[in-house]
């Protein structure tokens, strides 16, 4: 019997960009058919072998700071039909945590993160590659709440680290990778159009491939 192979989009942007809102949309989209997120910031390095003190300099906006190894293993696990142990990310403690995430394969694998499009060997993983394209005021008052929201940390905070550390990686390494891209979509979630165009480019996809 054979089955249908996953169907793997990535999609790419800067922080706070929208790349969830788009993620969700496709999802919701997508509920006859099983589909599972794989985020790029669980696949953070393990930092256990190193002080705390040197975990607070990591710079997570670098490519570096990936296990890339792992998340393509972990990929071509999902695409084989077989479950993987997701990794969970302690932000507190700058490195990974003890606890994983069981993830069965499903029809669909959405791969998101700021730098997804960044390797050539993930790309080659992808059938859609989407780059999800914002202003940069946008993008730094989203980053803002999250952090003092979610992370609870200062205004102060946040913005010293994105003048340092996140407008320059963003230049230097998460802007360049918008050539990758099948399609770049603009404000995000907000864009129904690209959605469209994305949830038909998916089940054409979905209805043609499969694995015997």
């Amino acid at each position: 019997m054979s089955k249908k192979r996953p169907v793997v989009i990535g999609i790419a942007g800067g922080s706070g960009s929208g790349k969830t809102s788009v993620t969700h949309a496709i999802h919701d989209v997508f509920k006859e058919h099983s589909v599972v997120v794989i985020e790029q910031d669980y696949y953070y390095k393990d930092q256990s072998h190193l002080e705390f003190e040197q975990r607070l300099s990591t710079n997570y906006d670098h490519p570096n700071a990936f296990d890339t190894d792992l998340l393509i293993e972990d990929v071509k696990r999902l695409l084989n039909r077989q479950a993987i142990e997701k990794p969970v990310y302690d932000y507190a403690l700058h490195t990974r945590a003890k606890e994983t995430i069981h993830i069965e394969p499903q029809d669909v694998i959405i791969l998101e993160g700021i730098l997804v499009l960044e390797d050539e060997r993930l790309r080659e993983l992808m059938d859609i590659k989407l780059f999800v394209d914002t202003d940069s005021d946008l993008r730094i008052i989203r980053r803002i709440v999250r952090d003092i929201n979610e992370r609870g940390r200062s205004i102060d905070s946040v913005v010293d680290q994105y003048l340092s550390v996140v407008r320059p990686m963003h230049n230097q390494f998460i802007e360049p990778t918008k050539r990758y891209a099948d399609i770049i979509i603009p404000e995000g979630g907000q864009n129904e159009v690209a959605i469209d165009l994305m949830v038909t480019k998916i089940k054409t996809i979905l209805e043609s491939e499969t694995i015997v």
